[in-house]
């Protein structure tokens, strides 16, 4: 079974076990990376890293009449955007075979 998920830290980690390169370093490096693709986004610019995939800004319609999930009061939702990805093919065809949520325990 997978693992439920890995954190920066964890990544940060793996990097520097594969690299022996100053942890501090690669911390910045990965933390000035992931400024680069939210200030992308914040300026209206989609993120392509090809073969992994594309993030980008997409516009969600506001609704008069939506449910709070928690309280299940009704709320209005204005139009608002969302961040989205999109898989790369690379990225795509490397997953296609491995177990998703819904048959995992099978």
């Amino acid at each position: 079974m997978l693992e439920k998920k890995r954190t920066k830290s964890d990544l940060v980690d793996s990097i520097y076990e594969r690299t022996g390169q100053e942890l501090r370093s690669i911390r910045e490096t990965v933390d000035l990376f992931l400024e680069e693709i939210k200030a992308a986004l914040e300026a209206g610019q989609s993120v392509e890293l090809r073969g992994f995939g594309t993030f980008e800004i997409r516009e969600r319609k506001g609704r008069q009449r939506a449910r709070n999930p928690k309280t299940g009061a009704l709320v209005s939702v204005e139009d608002h955007a969302v961040v989205a990805f999109r898989s790369g093919k690379e990225l795509k065809a490397s997953v296609w075979g491995l177990p998703g949520k819904r048959n995992a325990g099978s």
